[in-house]
């Protein structure tokens, strides 16, 4: 059984998706730390063919609190971002059949980031037709006192997984050998240089998968996109 780990972001890119379509199970940090510099809660759209970046407030907490712990701002309204990104992708091919989506994303009602997230997560997975099923790393029975490798290792035997894929990002964090004598494969997944047509005749990459919806279909993304990838 192939398992991936990783914590949630929100609308993240494209290779977050390969990563949980590549696996037969996918288990979403909740019990980790957040992190204000990383993309938990922003990633980055087209405008006027520039990235720009979007970010879903958070209400002011410790820095020791984890994802599960935090709440967006009670001053978000999903109007501050659906109206922008409306006006950004007016006039992208797949406008009408995303809107609706992203509209539903963020309607969701409960303030939790970590829900937000999750939902977000489930609801884009269905459009793009991966089938994999989203577990809560709280949810399974370890010692989650356990750190990095360790806690990995303990996720990957827990749900009985042979086989371990992580982002290529971690490359430097795990070490085969140590997975190996626990009877674990470990892969590094690399997402592969991609383009497609936006508004201009430039691309940026690596943007939100909101983007990748708004100029793809469902069956391009599904069928072309989520396989370019190799593992390593």
């Amino acid at each position: 059984m192939r398992l991936a780990i990783n914590q949630p972001y929100f609308l993240p890119y494209i290779g977050y998706f390969q990563l949980i379509a590549a696996a037969d199970e996918f288990i979403v940090y909740d019990n980790i730390k957040y992190t204000k510099k990383g993309w938990i809660n922003r990633n980055r759209f087209l405008r006027n063919d520039n990235a720009v970046t979007f970010t879903l407030p958070l209400k002011a907490g410790a820095d020791r609190l984890d994802i599960g712990q935090r709440e967006l701002a009670a001053e978000f309204s999903h109007k501050t971002l659906l109206n922008p990104i409306e006006g950004a992708y007016r006039n992208a091919p797949q406008f009408h059949s995303v809107m609706p989506l992203i509209a539903q994303i963020l309607s969701y009602t409960d303030s939790n980031l970590f829900k937000f997230l999750l939902n977000s997560l489930h609801l884009v997975c269905d459009y793009l037709r991966i089938h994999t099923p989203l577990l809560v790393s709280s949810e399974v029975p370890i010692d989650h006192q356990l750190k990095a490798e360790d806690k990995v290792l303990a996720l990957c035997k827990a749900r009985g997984a042979d086989s371990y894929i992580n982002a290529i990002g971690g490359k430097n964090l795990y070490i085969r050998e140590n997975f190996a004598e626990q009877g674990v494969e470990l892969k590094f997944l690399q997402s592969l240089p991609m383009s497609y047509g936006q508004f201009g005749d430039g691309f940026v990459p690596w943007l939100s998968i909101l983007d990748v919806m708004m100029f793809n279909s469902a069956d391009e993304i599904s069928n072309r996109m989520l396989p370019h990838y190799e593992l390593q």
